[in-house]
């Protein structure tokens, strides 16, 4: 039998469309539209990691600190607000947004990590961050989700203080 003149490459080629340049594409396009075609922005206030007290065991701290605000762009969505009975003071009405977070912008232009318990000023109201997720992908490669989903609890007054 002759030698076959097909080989097996020793490595697989690369997916196609799904490079780094691809993915600079699609960071310049959702920059622009995010920031000028929809617009919205909210203040986002990232706790000041050394100058609050964290609890050596619990990793809890009483009294925080925060760091000047920083402008972001985002999509911001309104959720339903939540009526819920409490025995001790009756009924309770809270509000949520999701605010969905360009990954990249924040990382590498504006140096922002998202944390829970960090809050955001969106209107004239405070938000704390209370859950985090990130459910997008980008060309669904595990390895490069784009989106940073945020659920935030609208703050009480005098919860947070902005000075």
């Amino acid at each position: 039998m002759a030698d076959n003149k097909w080989k097996r490459p020793d490595a697989p080629p690369p997916p196609l469309f799904l490079g780094k340049k691809e993915r600079d594409l699609v960071k310049q396009v959702n920059d622009e539209l995010i920031e000028k075609v929809i617009g919205q922005q909210i203040l986002y206030y990232p706790i000041d990691l050394e100058a609050t007290n964290f609890h050596p065991l619990y990793g809890e701290a009483v009294e925080k600190t925060y760091l000047p605000p920083v402008r972001v762009y985002a999509l911001v969505e309104f959720t339903d607000y939540v009526t819920e009975y409490m025995e001790s003071a009756g009924l309770d009405k809270s509000w949520e947004i999701s605010v969905h977070f360009h990954r990249r912008r924040l990382t590498e232009d504006q140096n922002l990590e998202v944390r829970e318990g960090d809050f955001v000023l969106y209107g004239d109201f405070f938000y704390e961050i209370v859950k985090l997720s990130e459910p997008t992908k980008l060309f669904g490669q595990v390895d490069h989700s784009f989106e940073i989903s945020a659920v935030c609890k609208r703050a009480r007054k005098g919860l947070f203080d902005a000075t």
